[in-house]
């Protein structure tokens, strides 16, 4: 991912989660916000429950991969939460899961 299409400000993070209804899934929710940007943009956060510091590098690693492999629209902010869950899975299963996901957000380019 590059480092134009990543949410870092948590200023950024407080607005999206604190005015944007949730979409939640199995192994996490997304925030999603329209925006009139040329860019989009996307935020992963990954709470202190997973584990230790390397296993939660793992899994945002891990999605940051899955989010490389598609093209999307432009115009958006997206935030993803991790879920415990979210550990009883594996890679395909995750990537299966967050496309869908996308492509139910219509975030993802035919």
């Amino acid at each position: 991912m590059k480092k134009i299409n990543i949410l870092k400000n948590n200023r950024d993070f407080n607005r999206i989660i604190g005015t944007l209804k949730p979409n939640r899934y199995k192994d996490f929710v997304i925030y999603l916000e329209k925006d009139t940007n040329e860019k989009y943009h996307f935020g992963i956060s990954v709470g202190k429950k997973i584990g230790n510091a390397v296993t939660r590098n793992k899994y945002k690693r891990r999605i940051k991969s899955i989010i490389d492999k598609n093209n999307y629209q432009n115009g958006f902010n997206c935030i993803i939460i991790l879920k415990r869950s979210i550990l009883e899975r594996e890679f395909e299963e995750i990537e299966k899961s967050l496309i869908k996901a996308f492509s139910e957000l219509k975030i993802i380019k035919e």
